[in-house]
Order: structure tokens, then sequence, then C-alpha cells
């Protein structure tokens, strides 16, 4: 891995005087037009609730608690075969929800904010490359892409599909299986997966691991420094769908404060930075964002 900073962690929810209520559609997309006329370059920061309407699960509630299991840790699955038998095996259920998924209105007003020249970043915690499939450019991948694998040992690469081509024909007894998709392209599948065949590099025999940056693990250092080199050169920030709960998306936020940049949020539901913010949007995402596209 390239020299990383560490950040990648989260922790209990601060207390929150916020207001509870979920605002209307209307309301809160008046309030954010508002925002975004009186701010001219915005640093986005997107998260997992972005994508949900496109049918991908996010991992929190609306109080910022884990609605199932944690993800995988990085330590665990680069020292326990074990772990990586359960997280290819269950990512042949998982995966395709996310490889097919298409981008959503919420996607879509971002590109044609893009387009307006109102953004100097959109940087998102999110794996799944919808922002790039919208059509947005100025992307910054904060926590790597799910559609990509490399070796940890000699840096090969290749598209995550030959991965799971060679896993399922490697795997024919597991080909069966359905289960509730889950976050990030795992699945909520619970059984024996001692006798899993896990794919390894073809080139050197290492650890094959999407190109993402599991729990426990490190976000670029260079990645960070792009972003907040981009969020200096911001009027402001607007934060949509995250909770704000690791640290890797928070920083941004706790930064903006100490330089006095505006910040917003547009989240259903509570955030760790809510004591923070200018504005605060507790209202639905997508509808939102559409509402003030066809506003413009």
């Amino acid at each position: 891995m390239r020299a990383a900073e560490s950040g990648f962690r989260s922790i209990a929810m601060p207390p929150s005087s916020r207001d509870p209520r979920v605002l209307a559609v209307g309301e809160a997309a008046e309030r954010l037009a508002d925002f975004i006329d009186r701010h001219p370059r915005l640093f986005i920061l997107t998260g997992a609730g972005i994508s949900t309407a496109s049918g991908i699960p996010d991992y929190r509630d609306d109080k910022g608690g884990w609605k199932r299991r944690p993800p995988v840790q990085h330590q665990e699955f680069m020292t326990r075969h074990p772990v990586r038998q359960r997280y290819w095996g269950r990512s042949l259920i998982g995966w395709p929800v996310m490889q097919t998924a298409a981008p959503n209105a919420a996607h879509q007003a971002l590109v044609s904010l893009e387009q307006a020249g109102r953004v100097s970043a959109l940087v998102t915690q999110n794996v799944d490359r919808l922002h790039q499939k919208a059509g947005s450019q100025q992307v910054v991948d904060l926590h790597g892409r799910a559609d990509e694998v490399i070796c940890m040992s000699c840096h090969y690469r290749c598209p995550r599909d030959e991965v799971h081509d060679r896993s399922r024909l490697a795997n024919p007894a597991f080909s069966g299986y359905s289960a509730e998709t889950a976050p990030d392209g795992d699945a909520d599948l619970e059984l024996d997966f001692s006798q899993f065949e896990v794919i390894d590099c073809p080139q050197c025999g290492g650890i094959l691991k999407p190109d993402v940056v599991f729990f426990g693990d490190n976000v670029p250092k260079t990645r960070v420094e792009h972003a907040m080199a981009a969020l200096e050169a911001s009027d402001a920030v607007l934060v949509i769908g995250s909770s704000l709960m690791v640290f890797s998306g928070y920083r941004f936020c706790r930064h903006a404060h100490q330089s006095n940049i505006p910040m917003a949020t547009l989240n259903l539901g509570a955030t760790r930075a809510d004591a923070l913010m200018d504005l605060t949007l507790n209202a639905p995402i997508g509808d939102t964002l559409a509402s003030w596209a066809l506003s413009r």
C-alpha cells in the first residue's frame, strides 16, 4: 500500500441538540438552494446515504449505530485465511448488486452542479463508483474503488469481475445460495466457508483484495492531501448522506470548522458534526436534490 494517514475509525455519536424532525422536501430544497447560491465553489463530501436509492444498503441507522455486523477488518483479512474465505464467499452474492447498480437522482443532481462550475471537488466515502457512472469528473474516491482488485504483494491489478468469475468456477457448490445484500458488495450469508477456494494472485500467489480501504486500514496520505487542498480552495462544505462517524470523512468538517469555512449537511438522520454545521437538513436525500435540480 502507499504511504497512508491514520484515520479510518469510528466513535459513538456525540449528544446533539439538533431538531429531530424530518423536513418536507420543498422546504429542504429551498434552504439547500439558498446555501448553494451563497457559496459559488463547494467541497462536497458524500456517504452511503446517497446510494441507498440505487439499491446499495448503508451501514448505519439514523442515530449513527450499526444496522448489522461491522464490515471486515483489514488486519483480519490480511492475516486470517478463514476471513478471506468468508469475505469472497459472501461477495459472490453481494457484489453483483453493486456491480449493476445505476446512479440515482442525487448523483445526477451533483453532475449538474459540477457542470455549472460550482464544485471544487466531490470527495466520496463510497466505493461504488456511481458518481463516475453518472458523469461527475472531479471525484476523489476517499476509500478506493470496489470494482478493481489488487495483489497486496506484487500490486497486480485486475477488474473485480475477473476474480468473481474465477471464484464461481472454483466453487460451484456456492453458486446456488441467496441472501440479503449488505453494504459494499457483501451479503448476509452465514454458513460454513471452510471449503471455499480463495482465488490468489495469478502472478505471484499473493493475497488479492478489493482496492478499497477496509476498516482498520489507512486512507492514503496523498489522497487526503489532495482533498484538503480542494477544501482550502472552496467557499463552503456540503455533506450529503454521511453520518460522519468515521474520522476519514469527519476530518474535513473539523478542518473546515477550524478554518471558518461554512458547512451544511443533507442527511436523513443525525451526524457526528451537527454541532459544527451552519445548516443541517434532515430530509430525504434524493428527493431534495432532485427538487433543487428542477428549480434551477
